[in-house]
């Protein structure tokens, strides 16, 4: 499907998501040709560079994060013939001219304010540019995690932004739905007939979704101190990756007929009680450790950190979907930093068998399907087989779909593809403002749960897979965290 021209504005464009992700994104696209030859990109900051000392700053932040093997110098100086900078201060309405007079005026050219600012300045922005007569008909918004602190907030920015845009004119965006992987959780899922029939507490014994990361918290302590494991990656990632495994199968690909199905799920996600607060929800801090064999500090000793900080580097839940096909299926979520490696995948473990007519001592292991969203995208199918020679013994076997070996094209970016979806007006991979209410529902008990008990977190060591109640979590259903499964080399 091709683009119709565009003006893209990155309010925060001299920030680190700009830098790092946005530009190399844009560029890549650029690359591929699929950009219209006139779209634009015009980035907006406070800084009052010109467009020369802009330039210079991307050539220094933005280049080198894109791959050596896509990079050619010719096609970098005529993206860069796109770029423009403007100087504007968010809050000042009287600022806004300037980016006015940037802008085309053309109907046809779609407008998109990408948003990488703090969610305080959304309304305010979006005010402002409505003040301005630059939100139009043709125009959309994309707003950037964190989107609130709590319900209120969130259902405040809802409210806000909404005054300004229709709904949909506004992406919320979740650059986890963007991946591969994620896309082709629904094509498993509703592509083919394999899968659906057992896709249900009658054959599936429990599922575990992990995001861990070997990254301490870096230069971003003054986010992380406010928002900490829960905020950060749970009440989106974790949760959005939730919903396409458990929902049900939408009547078309369509963008509500997806996020429909996606609401009903945390719709339908069991409320904690006092107690389940207690034995179903743990939270930890990084201390000291050693992570790839490097010695690193703990949260609290981290550049800039509060020495008696009770912020959590790591969440586990267990979760549970009262409806008829998950009912009493465990859902197992976990996130932290500075664990042992750095992984994003789904768990999906079947039962195990009813009955085995093979004389092993041992039980034989559950049928399990792992779907890896990074490092490396992909599937793998765990099996029982035979071993070759006399007798009949069998063990795990694994069969692999490497996405990156399977498709010889070039792999899209999550950015890259959510970006395109924006300038596409395709809404499908982006929260809708009653999404985003639920989860903050289902979540914000667990953040009242932990403000008003005066108990730290839960220490564990940099490197390892986070304290060991998570472990004990888990255990008390019978049930172990895939890596502690796995046999020892």
């Amino acid at each position: 499907m091709a683009l119709s021209d565009f003006d893209l504005v990155l309010f925060g464009g001299g920030g680190d998501l700009a830098m790092r992700k946005l530009l190399p994104a844009m560029y890549n696209r650029d690359r591929a040709q699929a950009l219209p030859a006139t779209a634009r990109i015009i980035c907006v900051g406070r800084q009052p560079w010109s467009r020369e000392e802009f330039m210079r700053v991307v050539e220094e932040n933005a280049k080198p994060h894109i791959a050596e093997k896509m990079f050619e110098s010719v096609l970098w100086n005529r993206f860069c013939e796109r770029l423009d900078y403007v100087t504007l201060d968010a809050s000042d309405a009287s600022t806004y001219p300037a980016l006015a007079e940037k802008l085309r005026i053309d109907s046809i050219v779609t407008r998109v304010f990408y948003l990488a600012t703090p969610p305080s300045l959304f309304a305010t922005i979006c005010n402002n540019l409505a003040s301005a007569g630059l939100a139009t008909s043709n125009s959309r918004v994309v707003l950037e995690k964190p989107l609130g602190r709590d319900l209120a907030s969130a259902k405040q920015i809802n409210a806000e932004v909404g005054r300004v845009f229709s709904e949909s004119q506004i992406f919320r965006i979740d650059h986890y739905l963007g991946k591969e992987t994620v896309q082709n959780l629904l094509a498993l899922r509703f592509g083919n007939v394999l899968f659906e029939p057992l896709w249900r507490r009658e054959w599936i014994s429990d599922v575990q979704i992990t995001i861990a990361e070997q990254l301490g918290v870096g230069n971003r302590m003054n986010y992380y101190e406010t928002a900490g494991a829960l905020r950060d990656m749970l009440q989106n990632h974790l949760l959005q990756l939730l919903c396409i495994v458990a929902m049900e199968p939408p009547v078309s690909s369509a963008a509500d007929a997806v996020r429909d199905e996606k609401l009903k799920v945390l719709r339908s996600l069991k409320r904690f009680t006092p107690q389940a607060l207690t034995h179903n929800v743990i939270r930890g801090q990084y201390r000291s450790g050693h992570v790839g064999g490097v010695a690193v500090p703990g949260y609290r000793k981290e550049q800039d950190a509060n020495p008696t900080s009770r912020t959590e580097t790591f969440v586990a839940v267990k979760a549970e979907i009262d409806t008829w096909r998950w009912a009493g299926v465990p859902f197992y979520l976990r996130t932290g930093k500075r664990m042992a490696d750095s992984l994003a995948e789904v768990v999906v473990r079947f039962k195990q068998l009813p009955h085995s007519i093979f004389p092993q001592a041992s039980g034989l292991a559950p049928n399990s399907l792992i779907i890896r969203l990074q490092p490396d995208e992909g599937l793998q199918l765990n099996l029982m087989a035979k071993t070759p020679g006399d007798g009949m013994r069998l063990k795990p076997v694994e069969l692999e779909l490497d996405f990156r070996e399977t498709f010889k094209t070039p792999r899209m970016e999550a950015y890259e593809r959510l970006l395109l979806d924006v300038l596409r007006g395709q809404l499908t991979l982006f929260m809708r403002s009653d999404e985003l209410e639920a989860a903050w529902e289902w979540v914000e008990p667990v953040l009242k749960h932990w403000e008003a008990e005066e108990d730290d977190p839960i220490p564990y060591a940099a490197g390892t897979w986070g304290p060991a109640a998570a472990s004990a979590l888990i255990g008390r259903d019978g049930l172990q965290w895939r890596e502690e499964s796995l046999p020892e080399l």
